[in-house]
C-alpha cells in the first residue's frame, strides 16, 4: 500500500473560478473588515460627541479613566505619558480610531489602517482593559486579534486598493 497526500482537498482554482466554496473564500474577510470599520468610526465619533469624555477631570472624562486605570495597567508609564495631556491624548485616540475606521470601510491603505487599529486596541488592552479578569472579558485582546487577518490580507476585494491594483496591473495608472 503506497501512502501520500490527498489530492482532493480544497484548493481555489487559478482561474479565480470554483463556485460557491471560492466566492466565500475570497470574501470571509469583509464581514471583519466593514464591523471593525463601522465599530472604529462609530468609537471615534462617540468620543468626539461627548461632552463629559474630552475634559481632564469630571465623571465620564478621559482624564478621570485614565488615572483610575493608572496602578492597574501593564504599563502605567504609557498611562502616565497620556496624562500629560488627557484631552489631547483623547483626541489623538478618537481621530486614529476615526482614520482606522474610514481606511478599512474604504480598503484604502488597508493593511496601514489595520496596524493603526491593532496598536490602538494594544494600547487599550495594556492600560485599560489589562486588570479584566478573567483575560477574556476585557475586550481590547479580541480587537487587537480581530485586526490579525486584515494585517496580514489588506483588502483584496471591494476596496481602493483592488482597485488601485487592478489599474496599476492593466498600466492606466
Amino acid at each position: 500500500m503506497t501512502h501520500g497526500m490527498r489530492a482532493d482537498s480544497y484548493t481555489p482554482r487559478p482561474d479565480g473560478d470554483g463556485g460557491l466554496r471560492n466566492t466565500a473564500a475570497r470574501y470571509a474577510l469583509l464581514p471583519l473588515r466593514i464591523f471593525l470599520g463601522v465599530t472604529f468610526v462609530y468609537a471615534g465619533l462617540d468620543k468626539l460627541t461627548d461632552s463629559a469624555f474630552l475634559k481632564d477631570s469630571g465623571a465620564g472624562s478621559i482624564g478621570d479613566m485614565m488615572r483610575a486605570v493608572r496602578d492597574s495597567s501593564a504599563i502605567p508609564a504609557l498611562v502616565d505619558m497620556a496624562l500629560e495631556s488627557p484631552v489631547g491624548f483623547g483626541y489623538a485616540i478618537a481621530f486614529g480610531e476615526l482614520a482606522v475606521g474610514i481606511g478599512t470601510l474604504l480598503g484604502l491603505l488597508t493593511r496601514i489602517a489595520a496596524l493603526g487599529g491593532a496598536l490602538i486596541s494594544l494600547s487599550l488592552w495594556l492600560t485599560v482593559s489589562w486588570a479584566a479578569e478573567p483575560y477574556y472579558y476585557g475586550n481590547d485582546l479580541p480587537y487587537l486579534m480581530a485586526w490579525t487577518p486584515l494585517i496580514l490580507a489588506g483588502a483584496p476585494l471591494l476596496s481602493v486598493d483592488a482597485a488601485l491594483r487592478a489599474r496599476r496591473r492593466r498600466g492606466t495608472f
